[in-house]
């Protein structure tokens, strides 16, 4: 792995006409020695002490024209650049027409952990050190979280460039309340784990979005239609931005189904969330059902009955009959398997 230092005037910078005292080693990171310039139109301002600044900047998500003008500004200007895809990022400069100067280092899921103290010495040392993922805004779903905590906590500033971002495109695109909604990541790939994510939020009024890899598509939307209902609105939002972009829209069954058959692309799936409840809209079983859903992921009965007549806008008490009940029933037809034990 390529060392990442701070110390300023070891390599030259495209800023500075001063000649270095010794060779850097291959691959090393250092910083200009003129920090404080920035691109035209970006944030001015310097973090304490002459450290640099950190720029979060989002790349296309697709469409390699929707890429901001100061992304190109930054990425012509940075002194490192850090690239989840170095590859990537030689094809998104070459079609910018983009000719980077800094240092372009990985910084990937693999060594995120390792290489982020190395990047907060060189800002701390004055670099600007640029941060882009392969598609959209780093730290959504994407190396960055790490960098930007670390940098917060040593004082040095961090901006960012504005960029496109497939969860909001496809919440805009879905046809489902924008108002309020909570960004849930990808789920789990094992089908136990998966169930309960979903669990612990089948009860959630705000709209949910996923990403989903294609090939995992079809038992994600059969565990949502099982645990949030056939019947949940949603909507499937495939290659967004590109050539073959297509937006599903229909009840979670019905997805689930249509996506049996195969489906290609990068995914992001969008869920109504959970309806608000109407007292006495929910008969006892569906009641049993949902105090079950809490159980199975984690909750006591206890707190799973009080949650359950939240939802449901209920009294306690009549959540907790519905389980007494189906726990009596369950023992006088145990072979049905649809009580509460």
């Amino acid at each position: 792995m390529a060392d990442v230092t701070a110390t300023p005037g070891t390599t030259p910078s495209a800023h500075s006409s001063t000649a270095p005292s010794a060779p850097a080693p291959a691959g090393a990171v250092t910083p200009s020695g003129s920090p404080s310039g920035s691109p035209s139109g970006s944030s001015s301002g310097a973090s304490p002490d002459g450290a640099g600044t950190l720029v979060l900047a989002g790349t296309p998500i697709g469409d390699v024209t929707d890429a901001p003008p100061r992304l190109a500004a930054e990425l012509e200007t940075a002194d490192v650049i850090a690239a989840e895809d170095t590859r990537r990022l030689r094809r998104l400069t070459q079609a910018l027409g983009v000719h980077t100067r800094g240092r372009v280092v990985s910084y990937f899921e693999g060594n995120e952990s390792a290489r982020t103290p190395e990047l907060v010495e060189a800002l701390a040392g004055g670099a600007r050190v640029l941060l882009v993922t392969d598609a959209g805004m780093p730290s959504v779903s994407d190396p960055g979280y790490r960098l930007v905590a670390a940098a917060v906590e040593r004082g040095i500033r961090v901006t960012a460039v504005p960029g496109p971002s497939a969860v909001l495109t496809a919440l805009a695109l879905s046809g489902l309340p924008v108002d309020r909604f909570c960004f849930e990541g990808f789920l789990p790939r094992k089908a136990g784990e998966r169930l309960g994510k979903l669990r612990e939020v089948a009860g959630e009024r705000r709209t949910l979005v996923y990403f989903e890899a294609p090939h995992r598509l079809d038992d994600t939307l059969a565990a949502m239609a099982e645990v949030f209902g056939a019947d949940r609105g949603a909507a499937v939002c495939r290659e967004l931005t590109k050539t073959y972009e297509e937006v599903r829209r229909g009840p979670l069954g019905e997805l689930a189904a249509w996506a049996a058959e195969g489906v290609r692309g990068e995914i992001t799936v969008v869920v109504a969330g959970a309806p608000e409840p109407v007292p006495g809209d929910l008969d006892p079983a569906e009641l049993v059902r949902r105090v079950r859903v809490r159980e199975e992921a984690g909750e006591r009965r206890k707190e799973a009955i009080a949650a359950v007549a939240v939802e449901a806008g209920l009294p306690k008490r009549e959540v907790f009959d519905a389980v007494v009940a189906s726990k009596n029933a369950a023992r006088t037809a145990p072979a049905e398997g649809k009580g509460l034990s």
